[in-house]
């Protein structure tokens, strides 16, 4: 080969390598700069009304805000201890809420602590999802109840560190599944009305009675068949173990209706589904009672000590719930240090 050629082919090999290293540097310096970085969990606003505080939390794990509601202590200078209040099935979206059902914030209203809701999470179970729902979304609630809030409402909130959880329903079951996943976190856990249990057949059935008809979402997504192994990890009965340490409360109506019960259920506006909604109050208590009895079998085995509430009447309604905070709030007390 002629030296002019050879020439030539280097010549184009170093043109070539130099244009290979041109364009990488490129792509990366151009990636570096049209690529979103991640955005950090952070408080992205509050407006405050009196001791009301309403908190847009930007969550990573979900990438949304989720509004949150907040009730000061009056003695807002002095650091408090957070009671986070769970609603059930519609988690907070609509109107079944601690707030518009109960007079839960005036019995709290002179007690040193700052009251907690989350106004987001229909048909969640407040879980972390296996993938997003069609029709419900990217669920990583408990990434976010015991990862993401906690210090940002600790900083926001000027809060002491101490925690308790409370949740009804749907969030009965919830709360002691976020109680297993970070001991620790929350000091003190009020159960109303939840079944602890999952993995078995009948939770699994009450998990996709709420899930599936109730909210719209497919329990597919959540924690997979009935043969996945997410069932039995986020079952809190199975793993009970994980409450040692934490004062429980744990609270359940047998089913059976009062007079109470019955006009409420039955009153002429309600017409034929008030008899449906009875049927329901009825039936979906007496399932929590028996895990709400379950959990208390296990717990005992495992020489674990937990206050039980089990009421000889009562169905699947917000009065119950209201009179098990207030029956509850001494153990709940406990763990936040008032």
């Amino acid at each position: 080969m002629k030296l002019s050629a050879l020439r030539t082919m280097g010549a184009l090999r170093t043109t070539a390598v130099a244009l290979t290293a041109a364009l990488t540097v490129a792509v990366v310096a151009g990636g570096a700069a049209t690529a979103a970085p991640d955005k950090a969990s952070g408080v992205s606003s509050i407006v405050k009304d009196g001791r009301t505080w309403h908190l847009q939390v930007y969550s990573a794990a979900m990438k949304r805000d989720i509004p949150i509601d907040v009730q000061r202590p009056a003695e807002e200078s002095k650091s408090a201890p957070t009671f986070y209040m769970l609603n059930g099935l519609d988690g907070g979206a609509g109107t079944a809420t601690w707030t518009a059902k109960t007079q839960a914030l005036e019995f709290l209203t002179d007690k040193h602590v700052n009251v907690i809701q989350v106004l987001d999470g229909r048909g969640s179970y407040f879980t972390d999802w296996k993938q997003e729902d069609p029709n419900l979304g990217l669920n990583k609630w408990r990434t976010f109840l015991t990862e993401e809030l906690p210090p940002l409402l600790e900083a926001t909130l000027a809060s002491n560190g101490l925690n308790a959880l409370a949740g009804l329903s749907t969030s009965g079951t919830s709360v002691l599944q976020l109680a297993e996943a970070k001991p620790g976190l929350f000091k003190s856990v009020a159960a109303y009305s939840g079944c602890a249990q999952i993995a078995d057949p009948m939770g699994r059935q009450a998990v996709k009675f709420a899930v599936e008809p109730w909210a719209g979402g497919n329990t597919l997504n959540m924690y997979g068949p009935e043969d996945d192994p997410a069932w039995v990890e986020n079952d809190p009965v199975i793993h009970a173990e994980k409450l040692r340490g934490t004062h429980l409360y744990v609270s359940s109506g047998s089913g059976m209706p009062t007079n109470a019960d019955i006009a409420y259920y039955l009153k002429p506006e309600a017409g034929v589904f008030g008899a449906v909604e009875l049927g329901l109050g009825i039936g979906i208590e007496a399932a929590t009672n028996a895990c709400s009895q379950n959990l208390k079998a296990k717990l005992d085995s495992l020489n674990i000590p937990a206050t039980f509430q089990f009421t000889p009447m009562g169905t699947h309604y917000w009065p119950y719930w209201e009179q098990a905070l207030l029956d509850s709030w001494p153990v709940l007390a406990k763990g936040l240090g008032i």
